[in-house]
Parts: structure tokens; C-alpha cells; sequence
């Protein structure tokens, strides 16, 4: 019995110390109920989130290998696409966090800023016809990962404008399916009684 209990203390540090844990979204989204149960893919992902202010955020995985580095590269590509070049440090640390929202110009503020003020610096991705940088990080995305799938995760409260305007930027850079993030909502099945 005694080694199995050093067994079991043994595993148990090892995955204590290799686990990796998620980062804190960007934004809290309450999302719509739904009674779909498709479950979205875990890895080569890409997820735009829209809050109940009609804000927009952008996340994406490193896909199924990690040493592609996927969202390192990506920041490189759309800093270089906009005139910005990003400290290797930088880099390194962007391709650890979670989602952002802001225009790609803050971002290097946004990455060496305290976690707590972090936060108060998201204020959305532009997705204006004028100045449409969620395309520029969709499209860009697209062509480091073309296995990528997208999923839109919009709050219950959000405008109907800015996620149509989401789906449209989708579909012009020929993302033609994706996934819509709900809450399953549980449902009861009723025997139908008539005679």
C-alpha cells in the first residue's frame, strides 16, 4: 500500500507542476441559451467575442502543435502589416495571454501594463469600414493556420448590428462556417398526448 500512495503523491505533483491554466478572458460574456449540443473544437481555434457594449475582442490558439507559435507569428504579421515592430519579449509574453480588444497601436502598452490595468485598456477591436482590423487579424490567422475555425461569442445584450457586422467580416475573408458560442439550456421532453 505504501507505494502505491508514493505513486499516487508522485503523479500528482507531476501534473500539479506541468499543468498549464487557462488566462482570464478579456471580457465577461453572458451568452444566449441555446439547446444545440455541438460542442466547439479545442484546438485551431479562433474566437471573437462581443460584449453586452458592443465591444470586440479577438482571441486565437496555437493549434494543435505549440511550436508554430501561431500568436507570436500572427503579432509579428499584422505589427508589420500596420508599421509596428514588437520586442521579442513582447512576443513571448502575448503568445501566453488570453483574449484583447483594443486598437493593434496599444498593444505594446497593453502587454507591458500591470494585470489590473489591463483591463481598463480594452476598448474594442475597430471593425469600422475605414479602419476594419478585426479582417486584417482574421485574415492574417487564415493564412498562418488555414485549418483554423471560427467562433463568435456574443452576449445576450449585444446589439444585432455589431454582430452581423462580425459575420460579415467573417464571410468576406471567406470564413463561411462558424460556430455560434451558447449556454445550453436544458430541456425537457414532454410526451405528446394527443389521441
Amino acid at each position: 500500500m505504501t507505494p502505491m500512495v508514493d505513486l499516487f503523491f508522485l503523479l500528482l505533483t507531476f501534473f500539479m507542476l506541468t499543468t498549464s491554466f487557462k488566462p482570464q478572458e478579456a471580457v465577461q460574456v453572458d451568452t444566449p441559451k441555446s439547446i444545440s449540443e455541438k460542442v466547439s473544437p479545442d484546438k485551431n481555434l479562433l474566437t471573437i467575442a462581443i460584449s453586452k457594449d458592443n465591444k470586440v475582442f479577438f482571441n486565437i490558439d496555437n493549434g494543435k502543435d505549440s511550436t508554430q507559435h501561431i500568436r507570436r507569428r500572427l503579432l509579428q504579421g499584422v505589427g508589420k502589416f500596420y508599421g509596428i515592430k514588437f520586442p521579442d519579449k513582447q512576443l513571448l509574453k502575448f503568445e501566453q495571454m488570453s483574449s484583447f480588444g483594443m486598437p493593434v497601436a496599444n498593444i505594446s502598452e497593453w502587454i507591458n501594463a500591470e494585470n489590473t490595468q489591463r483591463d481598463k485598456m480594452q476598448i474594442g477591436i475597430p471593425i469600422d469600414s475605414l479602419n476594419n482590423q478585426l479582417s486584417v487579424w482574421i485574415r492574417m490567422s487564415r493564412e498562418l493556420n488555414p485549418a483554423i475555425e471560427a467562433a463568435v461569442k456574443g452576449d445576450a445584450t449585444a446589439d444585432y448590428n455589431t454582430a452581423k457586422k462580425v459575420f460579415d467580416i467573417l464571410v468576406a475573408n471567406n470564413l463561411m462556417r462558424f460556430n455560434l458560442t451558447t449556454t445550453l439550456n436544458k430541456v425537457e421532453a414532454k410526451l405528446d398526448t394527443k389521441k
